[in-house]
């Protein structure tokens, strides 16, 4: 007999993990689904890595309310679970004249959205941020933006929801689903292994990028995603101090445009670029796009053409026709929609996850929460607190860009309460291959150790070759 969950959560991005863990703790019999190897595999593992806190949201809005939570909540639990903050600030940064008509308007907003922010002039500017280019005439301090680990978090989500019961099932995808009896019998794609079912009385769609084709499930969907990628480049660790926090453009209606800011890893980050496309599932690197955001990167800091880049990404943001997220319950149909998150699910995840339980309570039943839920670590990858590879008794390091030792790789392919289930998870778990060389030096030895456990590499030889 096909077990029955008390609910089921699609897609295991940050807010999907986020939901699981605020579920499992509820104390609710929570299934999370996730249609690849690991979870972050889709729009969450590409972000700037910034826990905003919604100054710059449409007051009122149920976006501006979830960052809120979701950041107050973060600084409430992030120490229990290991996680990081780097409390940086963050300057707002007027470049012209009608950058500045818009700061006044820009603070009344943030303090009806219960930000605070102090006005500087040019020349509080230059004091702040003296690398900054010299045209800078003015802006906004947001003290309460920080920086955080955009991979451990949500891991820590979800590993903090299988410690305490929760199931989490990978390479899973949902091909249909039926509701009878006031269950859902959720039938899942054939890899190989013969159909396979999983019940559950209620569905939370957190499918992001899949999010509209996953809501055909249940009913014919309200929104349709509409991707929209996001390019970053990264500088070398070198290029760390040239800032002190992080540099906001004024926003447009579209977009919050292109970013400086540190990293809690050691680097310095600009982008993203705001690129509708089409495709869900690839999101390509362009050169010309890569080398406007490097040269609008020069221009906001001009010592950045004396540093290296190191790397380039790219992400995808569900975004939707709908400029607000699209949150609710369908009682009648055992369904929790959670869509349209676009790119700041990183710092609203906690909220919404918070929501849906009400949501959930609201239309389906009480809750009876953990008395004394299991608080697991993540383990440290970031520069603010000592790592295993600086320690005297360490392993052998096996990436030297950033001193990943053999023994944090394999704790997170084996001794964890979720392996690493691909090279990208193993990867973001422990920042292997993800320095200044990108894996030049240290790819085979990586994949040597992780080859007994992912079956992607099942096919390579002796010293990783196919």
């Amino acid at each position: 007999m096909t077990p029955l969950f008390d609910l089921a959560v699609i897609g295991s991005g940050v807010v999907g993990c986020a939901v699981f863990r605020e579920s499992v703790l509820a104390g609710l019999d929570t299934l999370m689904i996730e249609r690849a190897p690991d979870l972050l595999a889709g729009a969450s593992k590409a972000n700037s890595a910034i826990l905003h806190t919604g100054f710059d949201s449409k007051p009122g809005s149920l976006e501006q309310r979830l960052i809120r939570a979701g950041h107050r909540e973060y600084l409430a639990i992030h120490e229990r679970l290991g996680l990081p903050l780097l409390k940086t600030g963050a300057t707002l940064v007027a470049w012209n004249d009608q950058d500045l008509a818009q700061l006044d308007g820009i603070d009344a907003a943030a303090r009806q959205n219960g930000v605070s922010l102090h006005r500087l002039d040019a020349e509080g500017v230059r004091r702040r941020e003296p690398s900054l280019a010299p045209t800078a005439c003015g802006g906004l301090v947001v003290d309460e933006e920080s920086l955080i680990d955009p991979w451990s978090a949500p891991l820590a989500y979800a590993q903090q929801a299988v410690v305490n019961g929760g199931v989490f099932l990978r390479n899973s995808p949902v091909a249909s689903g039926t509701y009878e009896d006031g269950a859902w019998t959720l039938r899942l794609e054939d890899r190989g292994e013969g159909e396979k079912t999983v019940r559950a009385r209620v569905v939370v769609n957190c499918a992001g990028l899949q999010g509209d084709i996953v809501e055909a499930i249940a009913r014919s969907s309200p929104f349709t995603i509409k991707p929209r990628k996001g390019q970053f480049i990264v500088y070398d660790k070198s290029a760390y101090g040239l800032i002190s926090s992080v540099i906001l453009p004024v926003p447009s209606p579209v977009t919050k445009g292109i970013v400086a800011t540190r990293t809690v890893f050691g680097n310095l980050l600009v982008g993203p670029t705001a690129e509708p496309q089409d495709d869900r599932d690839v999101a390509a690197l362009g050169r010309p796009q890569l080398e406007s955001l490097k040269a609008a990167g020069e221009r906001l800091l001009p010592s950045l053409a004396r540093h290296d880049i190191t790397a380039t990404y790219a992400g995808l943001r569900p975004a939707t026709e709908f400029s607000d997220y699209q949150i609710e319950a369908l009682p009648d149909r055992g369904w929790i929609t959670v869509g349209g998150i676009r790119s700041t699910g990183l710092s609203s995840a906690l909220g919404i996850a918070r929501h849906v339980r009400g949501l959930y309570e609201e239309s389906f039943g009480r809750c009876r929460p953990l008395a004394d839920p299991l608080w697991p670590r993540v383990p440290n990858l970031t520069e603010e607190f000592p790592r295993p590879g600086f320690q005297p008794d360490r392993d052998d390091i096996i990436c030297h860009c950033e001193s990943v030792t053999r023994a944090e790789i394999r704790a997170a392919l084996s001794d964890s309460p979720l392996p690493a289930g691909c090279i990208g998870g193993l990867r973001r778990r422990t920042r292997c291959m993800m320095g200044r060389c990108q894996g030049f030096y240290c790819t085979r030895r990586v994949v040597e150790l992780a080859a007994p456990y992912l079956p992607e590499l099942a096919t390579l030889g002796p010293g990783g070759a196919a």
